[in-house]
């Protein structure tokens, strides 16, 4: 299909923005510029409490926010993992994502702040993602959450989190998810299917930016191959939480979420893949400019909703 008359708006407009491109700037900068791309993104959905919390992480403090929904728990809970290459993103890029996750999924949520490359290249922020939820699993019933109710989910390299938290939650005999929501998720490093090199140009993310992502956070010789990085590369994924895969028909990391969706069927795991033609990388942060967003928020929050709350 052609690329969504909404989407092209959106890409005249960054393009129109101007500035440097992302691979030509410092982690610094980038994260600033992203940062205040996010000022625009806002929720006014109801939501019960938000209350922000710090826990003993790998790495020393790790900060969380807990969004609960309106009503009365123990809610059941979803960790979320923010997208940004492992080099730019914050819990607060994707507040108003969280909030509306939230408020119509009736799950609680929480964001984790895990460390960023290359400061803390791989597998720090993995090794957060899991701390973090192990914790909330520990202390769900303090928290007033549910643990036997607990999903994982991410954008981009946040899904890569949440896909990789899965594999270690069920090779290190816990905490037991329930599902995963795996939204344009990064699932192998070598970028070599199809659509990165078809999408690699002119649709927000582009092929040198991913590269660019990927050489802060890896940094070993091998990382690339290592399954927690590359979840599409591990050689078992059965006894895997069920999955949502959305993906977006102009992103570059289209084919191999996509293929990450077939591998778990494959492998037994009840997965569904969603394909949104005509959108681009992002589009789900982008529901207030693209109607297509605001469906997938939608799908996104039922899935969870379907998962979790019975």
């Amino acid at each position: 299909m052609p690329l969504d008359p909404q989407a092209a708006t959106v890409l005249e407009l960054i393009e129109g923005a101007g500035g440097p491109q992302l691979q030509d700037m410092t982690p610094a900068d980038a994260r600033t510029m992203y940062e205040a791309m996010a000022e625009v993104r806002t929720s006014e959905e109801p939501l019960g409490a938000v209350e922000d919390l710090v826990i003993a992480g790998p790495g020393g403090d790790l900060a969380l926010r807990l969004y609960r929904p309106e009503g009365d728990g123990p809610f059941p809970v979803t960790m979320f993992f923010h997208g940004g290459g492992w080099v730019i993103g914050s819990i607060a890029s994707h507040d108003a994502l969280c909030r509306s996750l939230a408020s119509r999924s009736g799950a609680a949520v929480v964001s984790v702040e895990y460390r960023l490359a290359p400061e803390a290249p791989f597998p720090a922020a993995l090794e957060d993602c899991y701390a973090a939820t192990a914790h909330v699993a520990a202390e769900a019933a303090a928290l007033g959450l549910d643990a036997s109710r607990l999903g994982v989910a991410g954008d981009s390299a946040g899904g890569n989190l949440a896909a990789s938290t899965s594999l270690l939650a069920r090779d290190r005999g816990g905490p037991a998810l329930c599902f995963q929501l795996l939204v344009y998720p990064v699932t192998d490093h070598a970028y070599g299917f199809p659509s990165f090199t078809e999408n690699g140009e002119g649709y927000f993310l582009t092929g040198e930016a991913m590269r660019w992502f990927s050489g802060h956070y890896l940094v070993e010789p091998g990382d690339g191959k290592d399954p927690l990085a590359s979840p599409l590369l591990a050689e078992d994924l059965s006894g895997l939480p069920p999955a949502l895969v959305i993906t977006a028909e102009f992103d570059p990391l289209r084919d191999e979420g996509e293929a990450y969706g077939a591998r778990l069927a494959e492998a037994g795991v009840r997965a569904e893949v969603q394909r949104y033609d005509g959108m681009i990388h992002g589009f789900v942060s982008m529901a207030a400019m693209l109607d297509q967003g605001a469906t997938a928020v939608d799908e996104c929050a039922a899935a969870l909703r379907a998962a979790l709350v019975r």
